[in-house]
Order: C-alpha cells, then sequence, then structure tokens
C-alpha cells in the first residue's frame, strides 16, 4: 500500500514543461471556443418565440361588463385566454430548432458547468427522442424549451 501511494506521489511531483503547459492553454481555448459556439441569437429567438404569449382572439367585452365598471362594480370572472396554435410547419422548424440545439449544448455543458447536469440533460434527451405530437404540438415545445433554459441557466454567462 505505501509502494503505491510513494509511486502515485511520484507521478504528481514531476516538473511540468512547457509542453505541459501549452497544452493545457491550448486546451482551455479550444474548450471555451466551443462553449462560445454553442449559443446562438437563432437558439435564443426561437426560445422567445416558443415560450412568449400566444394571445388568441380577444374575448368580447359585453355590455354587462361595461355597466359593472361603470357603477364600480369589479368585472366578472373572465375565462381564461385562449392560445393560438402553431402551424405545422412552424411547429416542425422550431422542433428541428431545438434538436439541433441539443446537439450542440450535449458537447458544451460538459466544459461550461462545475457539476454535470446528469438530470437536465437526461429530460433534454427524452424530449429529443420523443416525437413532436401532430395536433397539438405546443406545450411539447414548450416543455423542451424549458429544459433547453434549464442547461442554458446551469452553464451561466460569460459576460
Amino acid at each position: 500500500m505505501l509502494d503505491e501511494l510513494t509511486a502515485a506521489s511520484a507521478g504528481l511531483a514531476r516538473p511540468i514543461t512547457a509542453d505541459d503547459e501549452t497544452r493545457c492553454h491550448l486546451l482551455y481555448r479550444l474548450c471555451r471556443s466551443l462553449a462560445d459556439e454553442g449559443i446562438s441569437d437563432d437558439l435564443i429567438s426561437t426560445l422567445e418565440e416558443v415560450l412568449s404569449d400566444r394571445p388568441g382572439p380577444a374575448p368580447r367585452s359585453t355590455r354587462l361588463d361595461e355597466l359593472l365598471v361603470r357603477l364600480g362594480f369589479p368585472v366578472r370572472r373572465q375565462p381564461p385566454p385562449t392560445v393560438a396554435p402553431l402551424s405545422a410547419a412552424d411547429a416542425a422548424r422550431i422542433s428541428d430548432r431545438f434538436r439541433r440545439a441539443t446537439r450542440q449544448l450535449i458537447q458544451v455543458v460538459p466544459h461550461r458547468t462545475t457539476v454535470y447536469p446528469t438530470e437536465e440533460l437526461r429530460r433534454l434527451l427524452a424530449l429529443r427522442d420523443e416525437p413532436t405530437p401532430l395536433s397539438d404540438a405546443l406545450p411539447y415545445l414548450r416543455r423542451y424549451a424549458l429544459a433547453i433554459v434549464a442547461i442554458l441557466d446551469l452553464m451561466g454567462d460569460d459576460e
């Protein structure tokens, strides 16, 4: 046991050469370069498009509501707003963009996080492998966008 520890410490005590320093510096620069390429403005705008409010037609105001407001009473409870659906072409475009971003993030995350985000990446890969629903894609795309945002939050910001 003592011989193993001595052998291990001897390997750590060897002098660092200029080549070793150069390799470490180059590796660091390559990792940062890869990390800088991972997040594009296109991805951010696509995330905003999916996560932003997509209001449907505005509910009509009735005469009764106007009368209640004039008399100082609260307005009747309104039904929740409807959400405008995505077209099939938009859903396919956004889904493709998220899948490309997932490939990039899987390569970049180990270089930008201190602790490897296993659970977040598992969720991201599960969403990537799931087919995009044809009938109502917006909830699926919002879950996918939130998984990407969770990874981006863990990666932090350089600026």
